[in-house]
């Protein structure tokens, strides 16, 4: 397929919305409505007894205390996946890791949406250095969930980021 235009009909803080047409290879076209997103981080931060999470409202599905992993918007110029990795572990659950390892890249919703997560572990967890404070606009409390019963985790959570990285944390515990 190709991108054949693009025209931005709208333009907010954290997405915006193009309208684009795609011709196939059949010779036919179609329009689609695409919303624009730099990308985002979450990160899977546990020890030996929890993985940390966090609660916050989320307006948009009108939840008030949604259980996530922490994460964060590629919104930064020039910061890596892995720096803003780590800023957003510090901001919100004001730790920090020794070690670090990439799960995997997904997209959230690729037929609206090309918003694409990086999920990493986060591992030899330690008090973060420096002073790191949530966004003015967030209100977060941090969840310390116990590892013996990630399966309640699971069941918890409703975020699909969340989802994923909790069932990629439950294969890593099981190899």
């Amino acid at each position: 397929m190709e991108r054949i235009s693009s025209e931005t009909v709208y333009e907010g803080q954290i997405a915006s919305v193009r309208r684009e047409t795609f011709r196939y290879d059949d010779g036919s076209e179609e329009v689609r409505e695409v919303v624009g997103h730099p990308g985002a981080v979450a990160i899977v931060a546990h020890d030996e007894r929890f993985v940390y999470m966090v609660r916050q409202p989320r307006e948009p599905v009108n939840e008030p205390d949604l259980l996530e992993l922490p994460a964060g918007k590629l919104d930064k110029e020039g910061e890596s996946h892995l720096d803003c990795a780590k800023r957003e572990l510090a901001e919100e659950i004001a730790m920090g890791a020794a070690e670090w390892r990439e799960l995997r890249r997904f997209y959230v919703s690729p037929g609206l949406l090309e918003e694409e997560i990086t999920l990493y572990e986060a591992t030899g967890l330690a008090p973060a250095e420096g002073d790191f404070e949530p966004d003015a606009d967030e209100q977060i409390e941090l969840v310390a969930w116990p590892l013996d019963d990630l399966a309640g985790a699971i069941a918890r959570c409703r975020d699909a980021k969340s989802l994923v990285g909790l069932f990629e944390l439950q294969a890593l515990l099981r190899a």
